[in-house]
């Protein structure tokens, strides 16, 4: 046990190779300090989670699901029920693939998703944006959508791009789902998360993957889009459609995400431990069937409880319940050693307000520490998952930055505890300023915010005394003027709309008609 906290410290302490070293921050600082469960508590919701699966099972199960899991060993109950027994869950956790990447279309976007280390991202499927100009709530487009992507695409925080907002402006469903993909591909090189509708609709969005990869087997080599499943309808009942989904998704290549999203007092227990352990079973009935339909499948595990406001039944994202709830979730991740992905950051701000930074810093900070691999609304997310903002995506960068320097620790270390350093100075100038090790130190240890500001009251005044929404609107605006990625060749983009029902226009994505 000793051995193994001295190469979990090693590794801790490891930073990125090449011309990363000198960066305060990176994709995949290792966390997982946090444990909100004891030992024992962990222990007994596993135990919760396995009996729930071989004595209640779920039901809604659909056919190609009950024969893999009566194949394997389950059994399907007289009152509809597939349970599911201890051995057939253990094995599917014990060979649950570890350790892999989650692909970016660009090999520098690449994510790699093993242990405890922490990655930020978008997410939501909000129907609304909160306006650049009007400071209001409208309807979101897929405009909106490609535009979330490009942004996202220029901030270093966030790794990771998950579909933020639904393309209202489309109101076919098969339609809707491609247009996301290729509004998010388009967008961004980062590796992209979406949902599909219906299951009818798998297949066109991976001949759109095959198309931009170049080939099939050059995205199923690479895949650079997972495909998220809400694969339940709890309590403990499978979404039937979402199931066939997930089995297209896995068939087709894609890595998936396995989303299990009751609601602690509506549709789960009212209990924080009793709303994890729901999730948790459910969330591992979706691990065995994907890894029953291709075994070496790359899955998240993803049990992403949400919290009720009880005297009202909304929604209440921003809570101190939500965010211990999903530490927990990631604790039990990481007690498995899954994928895991967590759900931080849904704050119940209707904008970029104290409120809005105080429950989305509690949130993200809680489930990163606890060493979730993908931690989705991280950024822009807000008005309990009803709204999503340009510019919080540019403020949101600089306290994802904040939070992930402190996941790095204090990394003590003989050289980092610098006591010759402390020698030299008390010997000789009295002060650090002038040292080499003080210059050596500045890009490695400190993070620098980008539009957070930290002058003098006087400067700050003078140069018009701005709200950090100000200048987080004003950097939105400069990118959306200027960013238009191209990693989609005009002639490749060009085959794409010759060949799919691709909506958003030319003008649109920065090019010419």
């Amino acid at each position: 046990m000793v051995e193994a906290r001295r190469r979990g410290r090693k590794d801790r302490l490891k930073q990125p190779t090449g011309d990363e070293v000198v960066h305060p921050v990176w994709p995949g600082v290792l966390g997982g300090r946090l444990k909100p469960l004891l030992p024992d508590e962990v222990k007994l919701v596993e135990e919760a989670a396995f009996s729930l699966l071989a004595t209640l099972g779920l039901s809604q199960a659909i056919p190609s699901m009950i024969e893999k899991v009566t194949e394997a060993g389950g059994s399907y109950t007289k009152e509809g029920r597939l349970l599911f027994p201890e051995k057939l869950v253990r094995w599917a956790i014990d060979g649950a693939r570890r350790g892999f990447t989650l692909c970016g279309q660009t090999p520098d976007r690449d994510l790699k998703i093993e242990g405890a280390r922490v990655h930020m991202s978008t997410g939501g499927a909000a129907p609304g944006v909160f306006d650049l100009d009007t400071h209001a709530y409208r309807d979101s487009t897929l405009q909106d959508l490609y535009d979330a992507a490009r942004i996202v695409d220029r901030m270093d925080n966030i790794h990771h791009f998950s579909r933020s907002v639904v393309a209202r402006d489309i109101e076919d469903n098969a339609v809707m789902d491609l247009n996301t993909a290729y509004a998010c591909l388009a967008g961004t090189t980062k590796h992209v998360s979406i949902s599909i509708t219906e299951p009818q609709n798998v297949q066109a969005i991976a001949d759109l993957c095959y198309a931009i990869a170049g080939s099939e087997q050059a995205f199923r080599d690479r895949p650079f889009m997972t495909v998220m499943v809400c694969h339940v309808v709890p309590p403990m009942r499978f979404a039937e459609e979402a199931c066939e989904v997930l089995e297209r998704a896995v068939l087709a290549g894609f890595p998936v995400q396995l989303i299990s999203a009751g609601q602690a007092g509506a549709t789960s227990p009212a209990t924080v431990a009793g709303s994890l352990v729901q999730a948790v079973a459910e969330t591992l009935a979706g691990l065995v069937f994907a890894r029953l339909v291709a075994p070496d499948v790359n899955a998240i595990f993803a049990p992403k409880p949400l919290v009720a406001d009880l005297r009202t039944g909304s929604m209440s994202g921003g809570g101190g319940e939500q965010a211990i709830l999903m530490a927990g979730a990631a604790q039990v991740g990481r007690h498995w050693d899954l994928p895991t992905s967590s759900i931080a950051g849904i704050t119940d701000a209707k904008c970029l307000d104290a409120q809005y930074g105080a429950e989305k810093s509690l949130a993200v900070s809680m489930a990163a520490h606890a060493g979730s691999n993908i931690v989705t609304q991280a950024a822009g997310m807000m008005s309990s998952l009803l709204g999503v903002s340009h510019a919080a995506y540019v403020s949101d960068n600089d306290l994802l930055g904040n939070i992930l320097r402190t996941i790095r620790g204090i990394e003590a270390t003989p050289e980092n505890i610098a006591a010759d350093v402390i020698k030299t100075v008390c010997e000789g100038p009295g002060h650090y300023l002038g040292e080499h090790h003080t210059f050596g130190r500045m890009k490695s240890d400190y993070f620098y915010p980008e539009i957070g500001d930290r002058r003098t009251p006087r400067e700050w005044e003078e140069d018009g005394a701005k709200p950090i929404g100000d200048v987080a609107r004003e950097k939105t605006r400069e990118i959306l003027r200027s960013h238009f990625p191209k990693h989609i060749s005009d002639t490749l983009d060009n085959k794409l709309r010759a060949s799919f029902d691709i909506r958003l226009t030319r003008a649109g994505s920065g090019r010419s008609e």
